[in-house]
């Protein structure tokens, strides 16, 4: 159970942790789906995944099924994935080289621009203009060769990255070659698995070998009005991917970005259930093919599985915790929690703007 009061702004020094009601809530769920999924960006694909004409993905924001296709002039376009006349799918997978967009339920064809261009056995249908009918557009953008897609953006891309430049500069993911997806199922809520991302203060404590390769004592965090940042020096034992930096990039609401050298892992967390979460891993990795290249990125997945069954077991205790009835909100830490405290703020914010 929440109150008025859960809902107040608070100040880092002396800020405690969300209420465990907005964890546990079926009325929280809906407003999330509705208020924060439906009205920002949700990452798709890296634009290797949609180099060619006809070449497709598919998803889902908010659970509005949604298509992204590489048009024959080139551009990318977004749609709502049913079919206008009976709401089949037009894609139930990933593809390359469609031709055209062809309803599984009763074979509507469309172009890739969305248009309807053949409606089976509809001759007999009065006022029927086949001209008149397109696929339902979203909105599509590119940022540094990942493509995002929104139902109702209420805020530009561009300002959801506002900052990221000082530690990014010009680098682009563009031309990095994508490897492999996996879904990891996690039993608890998405804001619990958020949470647990946003700080390393727990590292030290989950992460044993994450701890070695990571220099704890110069882990820096930093906010921006949109996304967080973790960084810290890679080195240590066990470091196979070479001098440089680890960037952890949390982007409102659900995205992480972690980017260390030689590799771009992207982690995007689904809703499930009140107490389920899905989180869908891309691996992205230069166009390297040598024999040593391949070995680090299979040493790279390998470890990031390691690690991803770590967080997951400490986030279905906490779920547990958070739905016992007993847990009061506690104190956060000012110094490793401060971008825990800025997502916890966001909501904060998100649940005002919606209850009002």
């Amino acid at each position: 159970m929440t109150t008025a009061s859960d809902l107040q702004s608070q100040a880092l020094a002396t800020a405690t942790a969300l209420a465990a009601g907005f964890y546990n809530a079926p009325d929280v769920a809906e407003l999330e789906r509705r208020d924060i999924f439906a009205r920002h960006w949700q990452l798709i694909a890296g634009v290797s995944r949609l180099a060619g004409s006809g070449d497709h993905v598919v998803s889902d924001i908010a659970g509005v099924p949604i298509l992204v296709v590489r048009g024959e002039d080139g551009g990318l376009r977004g749609f709502v994935n049913a079919c206008r006349h009976r709401a089949g799918p037009l894609a139930t997978c990933d593809g390359r080289g469609a031709r055209n967009l062809r309803c599984h339920y009763h074979g509507w064809t469309y172009g890739l621009d969305g248009a309807l261009k053949a409606a089976t056995e509809m001759q007999d249908a009065a006022d029927f203009d086949p001209a008149s009918i397109h696929l339902q557009a979203i909105a599509i953008e590119v940022w540094r060769g990942l493509v995002f897609a929104a139902l109702d953006p209420q805020i530009a891309l561009a300002d959801l990255f506002a900052g990221s430049e000082q530690h990014l500069g010009s680098r682009d993911f563009s031309d990095y070659r994508f490897e492999r997806s996996q879904r990891y199922p996690v039993a608890c809520n998405w804001k619990v698995y958020a949470d647990n991302y946003l700080e390393g203060y727990h590292v030290p404590h989950v992460h044993p070998v994450l701890n070695r390769l990571l220099d704890y004592r110069s882990y820096v965090t930093t906010t921006a009005r949109w996304h967080s940042l973790q960084y810290s020096p890679i080195e240590g034992a066990g470091n196979f991917y070479g001098d440089g930096m680890a960037l952890y990039f949390y982007l409102w609401p659900n995205l992480m970005l972690n980017i260390l050298p030689n590799r771009l892992q992207t982690n995007r967390i689904v809703p499930v259930g009140i107490d389920r979460c899905a989180v869908d891993f891309d691996f992205y990795y230069p166009a390297d093919t040598s024999a040593e290249a391949l070995r680090r990125n299979e040493q790279d997945q390998r470890f990031s599985d390691e690690v991803q069954a770590e967080d997951a077991e400490i986030c279905a205790h906490v779920q547990r915790a958070l739905a016992s009835g007993r847990y009061p909100p506690g104190r956060l830490n000012p110094k490793r929690e401060n971008a825990l405290f800025h997502f916890h703020e966001l909501l904060r914010g998100a649940y005002r703007s919606a209850r009002t």
